[in-house]
């Protein structure tokens, strides 16, 4: 099966790139958007292609002479919405009838309700951005698949971690700059999942012979605490867990300037009035929004002391969640069980973090 696999170059995709490659069961093709993204998959000796998942004609032109196309390109909440209409127009156009599309748990929120399954009603009414565009675009993926016929996968996946992982790298430096925290003693429900067990999902997925149609939650075997997550990688990088701070109550999260803008221009009559603003001042102002970070105002007469706790919004609601949503609709229908355990995935990923930096780890 010759595979296109979009947003080749993130950390989903390039792992997907590898281990399809040096798997040898499939024939990978790599789509990017730029020559300058061929970084990762121009290690192997495979045919590339240059297609934006923001363009139907573009996309379609890459997908060419594929059997099926996984779409694990990201983007801002505004280019989420987008993609899924323009992903299943190309993959119609190209003749492609199966097509698997990353969405993620985040559909259900952070914190997710006790109870929820891949039957639960999805609403937009969530605080984070990112959580309402992840629904309104798996709506359109399975509204374009069934406008299509074709059989549409979408994987809900939670914590997604491994090599290249922000979960790994930046926890790592968290631990050592003495900023990482945990909520109630890190009693909440991580519902992590390591890379490579992910992607057996989505080989699941392109090798089914039913289950079409349908969203699935998939995950790691086990139940994994943020306790065990941090005390974990703690160990891995040599560290002790008793520099992490314990938080028992939150900051009040205001939205950064850089997400106002981005909620303003995503509404229906900015977009309308979008076309007639020239390229270069668009490309420029997405250029200072991108780089706007105020600087802070410290005090000059202050002791440096010990770093306080890096708390976001995200990582507050992740750490209040109590429920470990089920993979049985996986488990039944695509015949899914992650291959990788906890211990393992979490070895895997500081030895590539030994490998990658100068961090001295265990």
């Amino acid at each position: 099966m010759k595979i296109a696999i979009i947003g080749a170059n993130g950390f989903i995709g390039s792992r997907l790139v590898e281990q399809f490659h040096l798997g040898g069961q499939h024939t990978v093709i790599p789509v990017v958007r730029k020559p300058a993204s061929l970084a990762l998959p121009a290690r192997f000796s495979l045919e590339w292609r240059l297609g934006d998942a923001l363009e139907t004609e573009s996309l379609t032109a890459a997908l060419q002479g594929c059997d099926a196309v996984v779409h694990a390109a990201i983007g801002d909440p505004l280019q989420i919405e987008k993609m899924p209409a323009i992903l299943c127009a190309a993959a119609a156009a190209a003749g492609i009838k199966r097509v698997v599309y990353l969405s993620s748990a985040s559909v259900h929120g952070q914190s997710i309700p006790p109870g929820t399954t891949e039957a639960t009603p999805l609403h937009t009414e969530h605080s984070i951005d990112y959580n309402n565009a992840k629904v309104r675009a798996e709506r359109s993926f399975f509204s374009e698949c069934s406008k299509y016929r074709m059989d549409g996968y979408a994987l809900r996946p939670g914590v997604v971690y491994g090599p290249r992982s922000r979960w790994i790298a930046d926890l790592a430096e968290e631990l050592r700059e003495g900023r990482a925290w945990l909520f109630d003693e890190g009693r909440g429900i991580c519902n992590s999942i390591y890379v490579d067990n992910l992607i057996h999902a989505i080989r699941l997925c392109l090798e089914a012979n039913a289950g079409a149609g349908q969203p699935y939650l998939v995950g790691d075997e086990e139940t994994v605490t943020w306790a065990d997550f941090y005390h974990q990688a703690a160990q891995l990088t040599g560290l002790p867990t008793t520099s992490i701070h314990r938080v028992d109550r939150f900051p009040a999260f205001e939205k950064s300037f850089r997400e106002r803008v981005e909620k303003t221009v995503a509404q229906p009559w900015v977009q309308s009035l979008l076309p007639a603003v020239p390229f270069k001042l668009k490309r420029a102002t997405k250029t200072l929004i991108a780089s706007w970070n105020p600087p802070g105002s410290p005090d000059a007469w202050a002791l440096p002391g010990r770093p306080g706790p890096h708390i976001t919004e995200e990582m507050a609601l992740l750490q209040q969640n109590r429920w470990r949503f089920p993979h049985t609709q996986a488990a039944q229908n695509l015949g899914y069980r992650a291959p990788v355990s906890f211990e393992e995935a979490m070895r895997r990923s500081f030895a590539w973090l030994r490998f990658a930096t100068d961090v001295s780890v265990k």
